[in-house]
């Protein structure tokens, strides 16, 4: 029997579903009997109970489950039938006025959008390239000595530098009233390294073992404590101790104590050198990766199903609620998020699904299996044991579909920037790492 699909609005679609209401009942009858087999009901034993009393118990909720299943069963049939791509849930009404013998339901639904890319050669897309220098080297193995550093008392009558790390007792006032967390005492610090604003980091440096300071300090406008944001404050700080810093000389030694398979400079800096190369490698991917991705989305004519939009609306503000609770917040479950703060990312995630599973469809772009293995095995290629990390990936199902996820993602891209106009530009290392 043909199925008549009537078209609502833009991507809505409607079907009128039809089931034999004898069909029905024979089912509910049938489920009924093999319930009575195995329920248990006081005053009876197992199995003996009389079917009008296993009827009057269960008749309804089995009737509701095979009501939902039978239409559950027309739909998707129906759907299938008239070759329909069913976006979402459809929304499931019975009608009035049913002929004799037969129950009606109006299954209103959204179906996926015919998606249009127009030709990506007149795409312009900027490609960000960079290199690994010898100062980026340099950047990083300084990094490496700051993180093994040791400290020594300075002299007495020594003024504190740079790289200090300092012990110190202060107290904070506004309007000549203490505020919260405004006071400490013992409290350490290196002076340099942004723990403290720098208002506070200039205070103390120059200052010596017993010595004590005022000073304002004006606290920025953005600043994380609410209570003093773009106030300022007096404070009176009390230099205690004061230690100089000590990094380790670049030299075999600090290669060995570093992991270095066959310790030397020359070593430890190739081995930087390679992971530099693979961050920078990974993090041009991302970069480039976006920029492919916006190029399609701007060459891409679609309509977007609500219902789509609607469920990754949910994600995200389950998301949401997720990370306040994880930050501490009490009651984030219940927390009011309003949706129109996420409606722009929802819409765009849904939009760029939708072309991306196109092109990858009319392509052919699908992850193959090689590209699947030389993925895992570049992630792996940083760990001490790769050849553990590469059986673990593969050992998960739902661990591979998030490699296969990112594998269509870079097939995507590199088709992207095959056909679309490259405008080359470089950034540096620091642009890249996002270090000023």
């Amino acid at each position: 029997m043909a199925v008549t699909v009537e078209t609502l609005e833009k991507l809505e679609r409607k079907i009128t579903l039809t089931l034999p209401v004898g069909a029905i009942q024979s089912e509910v009858d049938s489920r009924l009997k093999k319930l009575a087999r195995t329920v248990k009901m006081d005053g009876f034993r197992p199995g003996k109970v009389p079917m009008n009393v296993v009827a009057q118990r269960y008749g309804y909720s089995v009737h509701y489950e095979v009501m939902n299943d039978k239409v559950g069963e027309a739909f998707a049939s129906a759907a299938n039938e008239a070759k329909l791509r069913v976006a979402g849930q459809p929304r499931i009404t019975e009608k009035d006025g049913s002929a004799a013998g037969e129950v009606s339901f109006d299954a209103v639904f959204e179906v996926y959008p015919e998606v249009k890319i127009a030709d990506l050669a007149s795409a312009e897309v900027e490609k960000l390239s960079t290199e690994v220098t010898e100062a980026a080297i340099d950047k990083t193995l300084e990094i490496l000595r700051k993180q093994r550093r040791t400290f020594g008392q300075r002299a007495q009558d020594a003024a504190v530098e740079l790289g200090d790390r300092v012990t110190v007792d202060f107290e904070g006032k506004i309007d000549g009233e203490l505020f919260s967390g405004g006071k400490a005492e013992d409290f350490q610090f290196i002076v340099g390294d942004g723990q403290m604003l720098k208002e506070f980091e200039e205070a103390v440096r120059g200052m010596k073992a017993g010595e004590s300071k005022t000073f304002p300090l004006s606290f920025p406008a953005d600043y994380h404590g609410k209570d003093v944001a773009g106030q300022t404050a007096d404070f009176m700080v009390t230099l205690k101790k004061a230690e100089a810093a000590s990094l380790p000389e670049v030299n075999d030694a600090l290669a060995k104590s570093l992991g270095i398979a066959e310790p030397s400079v020359a070593s430890l800096r190739a081995d930087i050198r390679k992971n530099l190369e693979r961050e920078v490698k990974f993090r041009l991917q991302s970069r480039n990766k976006q920029a492919a991705m916006d190029a399609l989305v701007a060459k891409a004519e679609l309509e977007l199903p609500k219902s789509s939009v609607q469920a990754e609306l949910a994600r995200l503000i389950e998301g949401a609620r997720a990370d306040l609770k994880q930050r501490g917040m009490k009651d984030a479950d219940k927390a009011t998020i309003p949706e129109d703060i996420f409606l722009p990312q929802a819409e765009r995630r849904v939009r760029l699904g939708l072309v991306v599973a196109e092109l990858v469809r009319a392509n052919d772009l699908r992850a193959k299996p090689e590209q699947l293995k030389a993925h895992v095995e570049e992630l792996a290629a940083s760990y001490e044991k790769p050849a553990e990390v590469v059986r673990w990936y593969f050992g998960d199902r739902d661990r591979m579909a998030e490699v296969e996820a990112i594998v269509i993602e870079n097939n995507v891209t590199d088709f992207v920037l095959s056909k679309a106009k490259i405008i080359e530009k470089t950034a540096s290392f620091d642009e890249l790492m996002g270090q000023s």
